[in-house]
Order: structure tokens, then C-alpha cells, then sequence
């Protein structure tokens, strides 16, 4: 199964090579780790001990964030190494002021020794998966601890799995797991690993902190003035044609359409779809402001925005449901907005607590679209209830550093 592993690894990076040659993502993923080492070296001083974070891409570096700042805070003299696996999470957070941040340089023997040497890390936190069979070994050899943050596991993993022998020994490197439910937690001990407790999740406290103080947008709020909004975040094509539905039938609403992807064939194609009154973010800014009042649908033409959006509206709908899966529905509960997303969303537990407490729904139709958007339009209780929800759930962050501060003193 090490073999397998490792051919895997190597057919892997022969395929984004191949794609990088018309794939931007792909281009930025080898270009991204091209001179790595020497990058690492002019940056990191492996004289010092480093706190290293790892997150597979944004959602899980927003996930794991609440935890890094509170040791930042902590510890402030502490030098902190963040490591992205996917270009859509370094290329957004690589000027992130708390850490110096790399590409993860693939899980090979070598590049593990060498990534880990030049870092010097006395700790090491990975944040919901990515399990690393190389870095992993090499920290459990080195002695350094391994902790795994807002962990969930599924039964139909290849952990749990007979033939999952190579992939248990995996996690037999991890040093604690914090998980976000009771089905993580038993399904860890039922392989021998004891060394997990149900934390929750820290999204939780990152979506309840920004709520807090959310980054004031001017452009925004001249927009929409005193109509009702409804933000469609991390949408996609198969969304988009469902959602170009809504204005005619709401004139009297305005709609933030904020995509998942950002490039121009896209915008373009949300702009043929609601063609009547749409107008890009980079556009209506410099609008006269005696021309808003034309403009329904605001398309947002950048990234980095959308946790800030939430605010401004009264309903959300999260993308990805007609795809491989819902994105980030926290993100709006904790401003009090009922959600809508389509029907997959199965792996998302807060997608089917939110549905328990008529916080959300799930739609597979236009028809079945509008019809949840006339029943959430003015429902304060199920507003009420998202905010609820994420407000009863924070808590897991001061948890995990609780843990970790007992058995390290960074």
C-alpha cells in the first residue's frame, strides 16, 4: 500500500503538470513551489522553534485561524509557519501578517525531512484532514507533537475500511484529536485512538467573532439602501441558473451574487443571466449615485469579500449543493440569516442542524426555490435560530488551547 501511496503521489504531480499548461489553478500549483526550499530558507530561521499550521486551502485556513491567533496572542514573540496545499488559499492568505506562509511542498521522504528541518517546528496543527503520510512520520520520529483541530471522520473512510491498515498508521502519528461530533470520537477509538475529545468545531468562533465587527463596505451599503437582500455566496454555474429566476419575481429586492470562481468567461455568464439591472462590484462604484436605484443584482467581481456581505442581507444562499457539496453556511447563520442550498449536503453537519431548527433549507428546483424564498422572506424565527445555533456552538477554540497549553508551554 506505501507504494501505491507513493506512485500516487507521483501520478498526481506528473497530472498537474500536465494540466498547469491551460489550468491557471494547476499553474499557480507548480509555480507556487518552484524554488520552495530556497524560499523557506530566505524567509525561516531554523535556529528558532516555529509553530506550524497546515490547511488544505481558505475554508479550512478560516477554520483553524481563531486557534493560531489565540496562540499568536498567547505568545506573541512566537514565529508561526503557515503551509497551504491549494493555490486558492495561499494565493489569498500568502501576505498573512501573523505567519509566514508557503505552499506545502509534496509528501515525499525527502521533501518531508528537509520541510521539516528547515521550519524547526516544536508543534505541529492540521486543521479537519489532510493526513500526510511522510510529514507525518517525520514528525512522530523527530518526537514533535501532532494535533489535529475540528477533525470529523466518516465511516466510509479507508481508515475504517479492512483494507485500511497503511491509512491507520497514518493517524497513529497524531498526538491529539480534537473532533466536532460523537461519531469522530467512536470511530477513532474503535481503531485504538484514545487520544480525542469532542472540541466542536472552530468555525464556530470564527464566524461568531466576525459577526461581531464585520469590515464596514460602502459600495455595498450604497447599493442595496433599504431594499431587502438576499447574498448568494460561493455560487456556481448549475446555482447561478436556478437563482437568475428570483429578480423578476422580487423586484423589490436586491440581489449580491458572489461566485465561487472569478475569472471572466464566468462573470460573463452571470451577467448574460441576470442581464436586466446586473452591474459588476468594480463597475458600480464609480457609478453616479443617482443612477443606483436601476440596479437589482450586484455581481462581485473579486475574492475575499463575501464573509463581510453577510451583513447587509435577510436571506443567503450558499453554492456548491449542486456540485460535490454546500460551501460555508456559518458564515450568514451568525448574522441571523436563514439559508437555502441545493440537495448536497449531506457531509455537512451544520447544514442538516440548521434544516432541524428551520434555520435552512434545501431546494432542487426554481419552483422549489421560490417557494422557500417566500417562506424565509420575513421569518424572524428561523433567523433567530441561525444566529442561535452559532452562538450555543463557540467554545471550541479556548477548548483546544486549553489541551494544548497543558501538555507544550510555547
Amino acid at each position: 500500500m506505501k507504494l501505491l501511496y507513493i506512485i500516487g503521489i507521483q501520478a498526481y504531480t506528473l497530472l498537474i503538470r500536465i494540466f498547469s499548461l491551460f489550468n491557471p489553478k494547476a499553474k499557480l500549483f507548480i509555480k507556487g513551489r518552484k524554488n520552495i526550499f530556497t524560499s523557506i530558507a530566505q524567509k525561516v530561521d531554523p535556529a528558532e522553534k516555529h509553530i506550524w499550521f497546515h490547511f488544505a486551502s481558505l475554508g479550512e485556513f478560516e477554520q483553524g485561524r481563531p486557534v493560531l491567533e489565540k496562540l499568536k496572542a498567547l505568545y506573541p514573540s512566537k514565529k508561526i509557519v503557515v503551509t497551504f496545499f491549494s493555490p486558492s488559499g495561499y494565493e489569498i492568505r500568502k501576505n498573512y501578517a501573523f505567519a509566514d506562509v508557503f505552499y506545502l511542498p509534496m509528501d515525499t521522504a525527502a521533501n518531508a525531512k528537509r520541510f521539516i528541518t528547515g521550519i524547526n517546528p516544536e508543534m505541529a496543527i492540521f486543521t479537519k484532514y489532510e493526513f500526510w503520510h511522510f510529514y507525518f512520520k517525520e514528525l512522530k520520529n523527530r518526537g514533535i507533537p501532532l494535533y489535529v483541530i475540528s477533525g470529523i471522520f466518516r465511516e466510509n473512510q479507508a481508515f475504517f475500511k479492512w483494507y485500511g491498515g497503511f491509512y491507520r498508521n497514518i493517524l497513529k502519528s497524531v498526538t491529539y484529536f480534537f473532533v466536532q461530533n460523537k461519531e469522530s470520537e467512536d470511530l477513532l477509538k474503535s481503531i485504538g485512538l484514545h487520544h480525542v475529545s469532542i472540541s466542536g468545531d472552530t468555525r464556530f468562533d470564527r464566524v461568531y467573532e466576525n459577526a461581531q465587527s464585520p469590515k464596514q463596505l460602502s459600495i455595498v451599503e450604497s447599493f442595496i439602501g433599504s431594499a431587502p437582500t438576499i447574498v448568494c455566496g460561493s455560487t456556481w454555474p448549475e446555482d447561478e441558473k436556478i437563482l437568475s429566476a428570483l429578480p423578476q419575481q422580487y423586484p423589490n429586492w436586491k440581489f449580491i451574487i458572489a461566485p465561487h470562481e472569478i475569472h471572466e468567461s464566468h462573470i460573463e455568464s452571470i451577467e448574460k443571466q441576470f442581464s436586466v439591472g446586473s452591474i459588476r462590484f468594480s463597475v458600480f462604484g464609480a457609478e453616479p449615485k443617482a443612477l443606483n436605484a436601476q440596479y437589482q443584482t450586484l455581481i462581485i467581481d473579486n475574492i475575499g469579500m463575501l464573509s463581510a456581505l453577510y451583513q447587509y442581507g435577510k436571506l443567503a444562499y450558499i453554492g456548491g449543493g449542486f456540485g460535490t457539496g454546500i460551501h460555508n453556511t456559518l458564515e450568514a447563520a451568525a448574522f441571523g440569516l436563514p439559508v437555502i442550498f441545493g440537495p448536497k449536503y449531506d457531509k455537512f453537519q451544520e447544514a442538516k442542524d440548521l434544516i432541524a431548527i428551520g434555520a435552512a433549507k434545501s431546494i432542487s428546483s426554481t419552483g422549489e426555490l421560490i417557494d422557500t424564498f417566500n417562506a424565509f422572506a420575513n421569518h424572524q424565527q428561523a433567523a433567530d435560530a441561525a444566529r442561535k445555533y452559532v452562538d450555543n456552538k463557540k467554545g471550541a477554540t479556548d477548548q483546544i488551547i486549553s489541551v494544548i497549553m497543558k501538555s507544550n508551554r510555547p
